[in-house]
């Protein structure tokens, strides 16, 4: 599952693209969505009734949307569906008299473009989906509707659960004087722990030991590449998976660089900053303890470690060297195992992937940085909405929908396509409650999961999975599928089995910048970015490791020094302490 439940921060993109902003906005959404209508019980009447998170309209609520859809997920999905025929959608008006109407849907990779059309000429929608980037400019031009009443009267018991799983720090960082501007989407910040991935049967067939150092780390990756670790006759195979990209959403540095005690990026090109002596901000970039971690890297490199062709190669390569066999190590997070290296088991059955903490220099416990905040999305509402709870309600009724009592239809064949309804929350906490409620049930022998929750479906898909795997049962889905299920989100050395160690022993480092992109990151920072890159893959390929002295010289020089005052202004000044 190359989706949601795994990239979701990155997956891929953090922010959109900066785009100019008219100061007023065109009236076109909001004024077709007026209603007077109250929610009301069923059986009540307009005007009456006491709220209720799932009480329906009396008269219907027409909202505005606008849409960046991809294929459905699931290939059992309707055929020939389009995103207004949708059956969430009529799910939603049967139950709570929500009419939803698109303003215009286009294909995902043209929404970035579309959407910031519509910013610049302010044609907004009723309910938007917005970067923190775009959200923080439409609630600076007063275009967002105070959702502080409409959370408190109609949030649903799950939805407030939610919301404050982790103590109300992201409801904090979308209210401003006391209102709450939006809602976000947030999920556990432990999820981007890095992780060793490693070929346990190479180590086997090598009689070599679990790396606990880089010392070690590289022993057995000089083996993966000169020993026939696959024992297949052939010198076929190298080391460690890098893509082209240093700081990627995966099969990148982040965990080596963090076994120096360097603290660069969180992913998906995103700096780190993180606290120096006095308290101040500094960009783990340009710290004294990559110098050492590029120079390993140029040796590897020049050893045959590292592919020959990483800075050529993007994470589709990467993952066909996985999935081919060529390579035994990678460098990643707990989803692994549900894509790519399912790929992997199910074209080698005798692959056996295993997760390790991050080797470090003394062998002690690695520690891998993680966002203070992860979440690449909120949701708002457009001020013109007379009905701005509504969208408090759809949430409460995606949430509902989840559960047990609606699992014979809501299914893919009827026309459910989750990823096209929105807004929509899951559970921040989901994949610990995926770990929790499927042990409980395994320690039971339970074959179906008895919780009424939003997360049941999710939850019974794991334990399905798991069970399967036990039993060698391939009639649902391949050995690779249940195994990537149970050893992603069940097993206790799994992916997450390993990460909840992790996180519950605080051995992490918090990147503590949350903020939108400051005035110089929008300027200079895809320079940077490139001046990064190009000089990091130089010394990595062979160039004088003391070019790393000039690339810090010259990320200061053009704007890298601006814009660590910015980061401390918004640390000083705005930061949820």
């Amino acid at each position: 599952m190359k989706h949601y439940q795994f990239r979701k921060t990155r997956m891929i993109l953090l922010l959109a693209a900066s785009v100019s902003m008219v100061s007023a906005c065109s009236s076109q959404g909001g004024d077709k969505s007026v209603s007077s209508a109250t929610p009301v019980a069923s059986g009540g009447s307009a005007g009456t009734a006491a709220p209720e998170p799932l009480g329906k309209y009396a008269e219907p609520v027409v909202v505005t949307e606008v849409l960046g859809f991809s294929t459905p997920e699931d290939p059992r999905t309707t055929k020939g569906i389009t995103p207004d025929q949708n059956t969430y959608l009529k799910e939603l008006k049967d139950m709570l008299n929500i009419d939803v109407k698109y303003k215009w849907t286009v294909p995902k990779d043209q929404y970035e473009q579309k959407f910031s059309l519509a910013l610049a000429s302010g044609d907004l929608p009723d309910i938007m989906e917005l970067s923190p980037k775009d959200y923080e400019k439409l609630r600076k031009q007063d275009m967002l509707a105070d959702l502080t009443a409409a959370y408190d009267k109609y949030a649903s018991p799950d939805l407030k659960k939610y919301m404050e799983s982790d103590g109300g720090f992201a409801m904090k960082t979308v209210t401003r004087d006391g209102k709450l501007m939006a809602i976000p989407d947030f999920t556990d910040p432990a999820l981007g722990t890095q992780l060793l991935w490693i070929r346990k049967d190479w180590l086997d067939n090598l009689n070599l030991q679990v790396p606990k150092t880089i010392d070690e780390l590289e022993k057995v990756a000089t083996a993966f590449v000169n020993d026939d670790p696959d024992r297949n006759g052939k010198k076929d195979t190298y080391g460690i998976a890098l893509e082209k990209k240093p700081f990627f959403w995966g099969f990148d540095l982040r965990g080596f660089f963090n076994a120096y005690g360097a603290y660069p990026s969180v992913g998906d090109n995103i700096n780190a900053w993180i606290k120096d002596s006095s308290g101040k901000l500094v960009p783990g970039l340009i710290q004294p303890e990559m110098k050492p971690a590029l120079a390993k890297l140029q040796s590897w490199y020049k050893n045959g470690i590292l592919d020959k062709e990483f800075a050529l190669k993007d994470e589709n390569k990467v993952v066909e060297d996985i999935t081919a066999g060529k390579v035994g190590i990678s460098y990643g997070e707990w989803w692994y195992p549900n894509w790519p290296l399912n790929l992997s088991v199910d074209k080698d059955p005798k692959a056996n992937w295993i997760a390790v903490q991050i080797p470090t220099l003394d062998g002690q416990p690695g520690k891998s940085i993680v966002p203070k905040l992860r979440s690449e999305r909120v949701y708002a509402v457009n001020k013109k909405l007379k009905n701005p709870e509504a969208i408090v309600k759809m949430l409460n009724f995606y949430l509902e929908m989840g559960k047990p009592q609606y699992m014979d239809k809501n299914k893919p064949e009827n026309g459910y396509v989750y990823n096209w309804f929105m807004p929509r929350i899951s559970n921040p906490a989901q994949i610990e409650t995926i770990y929790s409620e499927v042990n409980k049930a395994l320690a039971a022998k339970q074959t179906k999961i008895t919780v009424n929750s939003p997360d049941y479906k999710t939850i019974q898909d794991v334990l399905k999975a798991t069970l399967d795997l036990q039993a060698n049962d391939t009639q649902t889905a391949s050995r690779g599928v249940n195994w990537g299920l149970y050893f992603s989100r069940a097993a206790e050395d799994g992916g997450w089995g390993l990460t909840r160690k992790i996180r519950e022993k605080g051995q992490f480092v918090v990147n503590e910048f949350y903020g939108t992109p400051t005035p110089t990151m929008v300027e200079k920072g895809g320079q940077l970015d490139k001046l990064m890159l190009e000089s990091f893959n130089k010394i990595i390929l062979g160039a004088p490791v003391d070019d790393f002295d000039k690339f810090v010289a010259s990320w200061k020089t053009l704007g890298g020094d601006k814009m660590t005052e910015e980061v401390n202004a918004w640390y000083n000044e705005q930061a949820v302490k």
